[in-house]
């Protein structure tokens, strides 16, 4: 890093400590032992800015999160920095003292070793020889990234790693930026994982909105509206069912994706990106980082030996079939008397135990197929494959900062502060489109959209229903609106989280496809923005307000996407003479 950038980085954590040291520093002392920090407060948005700014600003994203980390820690342990530095470090570790966050890292680094081995193998560069038989054009290799998604619909983390890593060498082949398949990748897993009926989400969605429901019912002593709101939470997932449409940005999202491929425009920082890989300038910005190295000596292809495409391929379909097996197994298992059927089976699943089980096959499946065939001895097998869990190495690290801020946000208070911001004295019809915008403000900031659906449904479904929302429930009076309110989280927390780059999927995304975490922020963002602000203004508002069907909202919200890209995008594979 540059001494500009030093200096930048230093002044930025300068200013925040100011802000801090002008406000009653007794607010912050210790007391009894325990920390009285202004909890809750817009003093815990500190921490997010700090290190979201300066990612942004420097490009520099470990020193940028840590650096967001540690003011934060300040203010928890009474402004002392020494103290701050160790409640740092007390965090980081506290967040990798969490098994779903080791499932998560376990996970990743068995898929890099994976990787690694088929890469090595050759069947990496055999699916890229198959695959140049019909992914011909860029266009052809766009479309085929985004449909592949519709194959590995069933979680986001499973989705984001496993098609990143797998089209890597195809898109690079096809002079397709590092950006734009981070953003292909990125925008059709957690917009398809939290909009389909059978994915990993849905288990915790139905939960949030059946306590919500609940817990308002056994709060309330009307009998009547008790017995509704219990109904209400015994019907949870025909109610997540009808909320399906009101989910503006996450299916404007995934259809904008596919619009950018099929009418061949870009514009913003994409533009930029796709121009330079088109010209063959690189897929990836000259002087960026990207968050996996693919330029180990032991991930190269042995020279002299064949190049087979189902060695990359059987490990793939292993750890998809063995995915979707441990879902279904754990999902089983965990059924409640009296619950069937497939989406109660997926939703009662344990998705990181089965992502275990799928990445650890997989690894077994491409070292097999490799020692068997004699392409590679078993020491070499092995090298590669610790040579692929290697190249994930500065992903892990920005994914653990990344946690440790999210902890950090917690322990002041975003959250709680963010969703605070709801009252209930104002109109009806604006809750829907007020709660989309605090649950991105919020996603944004901690980084999590599941955190983000567990902090505000407890709050959004009792605050529709005590403004009038839903009463009778299905079919009832403003039914409509308390489908969206539920709604606007769960896409909120979506839109969030893809402009977030301290979300984990968002790191997950620039890692499968090796590219910088900020130039995958910097491409994407305005994109994410467009999409909001259309099904904002298209559908949130007119639904809320009741003046149209939610289908429609989402007709209008496609047509105006397309007049976008019709007037404002650019091909970036045209000549300047071509544009005019």
């Amino acid at each position: 890093m540059n001494f500009k950038k030093w200096l930048l980085t230093a002044a930025f954590m300068f200013v925040s400590l100011l802000v801090v040291g002008l406000m009653d520093l007794q607010a912050f002392a210790n007391v009894d032992g325990e920390s009285a920090v202004m909890y809750g407060t817009w003093v815990s948005l500190i921490p997010p800015l700090v290190a979201i700014g300066l990612a942004l600003i420097t490009r520099e994203v470990v020193l940028s999160l840590f650096a967001g980390i540690w003011v934060g820690a300040l203010f928890v342990v009474g402004f002392n920095p020494i103290s701050g530095t160790a409640e740092s470090l007390d965090l980081l570790i506290g967040s990798l003292v969490n098994a779903d966050h080791i499932a998560i890292i376990v996970f990743s680094l068995l898929l890099g070793g994976m990787v690694g081995v088929m890469s090595r193998g050759g069947g990496t560069q055999g699916v890229v020889d198959q695959l140049s038989k019909f992914a011909t054009t860029r266009k052809k290799g766009q479309l085929f990234s985004w449909a592949s998604a519709l194959f590995i619909f069933f979680d986001d983390y499973a989705n984001t790693l496993i098609r990143g890593n797998a089209l890597r060498p195809m898109t690079d082949r096809l002079q397709i930026s590092r950006e734009k398949l981070a953003y292909i990748v990125d925008s059709t897993a957690a917009p398809l994982a939290v909009s389909a009926v059978i994915t990993t989400w849905i288990g915790f969605e139905i939960t949030q909105i059946q306590n919500a429901l609940s817990g308002l019912a056994e709060q309330t002593t009307d009998a009547a509206l008790a017995t509704q709101l219990q109904a209400g939470a015994d019907n949870a997932f025909i109610i997540f069912l009808h909320s399906l449409p009101y989910l503006f940005y996450p299916i404007l999202a995934l259809a904008f994706v596919l619009m950018t491929i099929i009418m061949r425009k870009e514009f913003g920082p994409m533009l930029t990106a796709e121009r330079r890989a088109f010209s063959g300038n690189g897929v990836i910005r000259e002087g960026s980082m990207p968050a996996t190295d693919t330029s180990l000596a032991s991930l190269q292809p042995e020279e002299d030996k064949p190049r087979r495409w189902y060695n990359a391929g059987l490990p793939v379909i292993s750890v998809i079939v063995v995915a979707l097996y441990g879902l279904y197994s754990t999902g089983a298992a965990g059924l409640e008397p009296g619950e069937s059927g497939i989406t109660a089976i997926i939703g009662n699943a344990d998705p990181f135990a089965a992502l275990l089980w799928a990445s650890f096959t997989g690894c077994a499946v491409a070292i097999a197929l490799v020692v068997f065939q004699k392409i590679l001895t078993v020491n070499q097998a092995l090298e590669s494959w610790v040579g692929g869990m290697q190249s994930m190495l500065m992903a892990v690290v920005i994914l653990i900062l990344a946690w440790g801020l999210g902890a950090v946000t917690q322990e002041v208070g975003t959250g709680t502060f963010l969703a605070s911001m709801l009252e209930d004295t104002l109109p009806l019809a604006l809750l829907p489109g007020l709660v989309f915008f605090i649950a991105a403000v919020t996603a944004f900031s901690t980084g999590t959209s599941w955190g983000t659906m567990a902090i505000l449904f407890p709050v959004v479904v009792p605050l529709s229903v005590a403004m009038g929302a839903g009463i009778g429930f299905a079919g009832g009076e403003h039914y409509g609106i308390l489908l969206g309110a539920i709604s606007s989280v769960m896409a909120g927390a979506v839109f969030g989280d893809h402009c977030s780059p301290i979300s984990d999927t968002t790191v997950l995304s620039s890692m499968s496809s090796a590219c910088d975490l900020i130039d995958h922020v910097r491409t994407q963002l305005p994109y994410a923005l467009v999409v909001a602000v259309v099904a904002l203004l298209v559908g949130e508002i007119p639904a809320s307000f009741e003046m149209i069907h939610p289908v429609w909202g989402l007709i209008t919200g496609l047509i105006v996407l397309y007049l976008i890209l019709r007037y404002y995008g650019e091909d970036p594979e045209a000549t300047p003479a071509q544009q005019k």
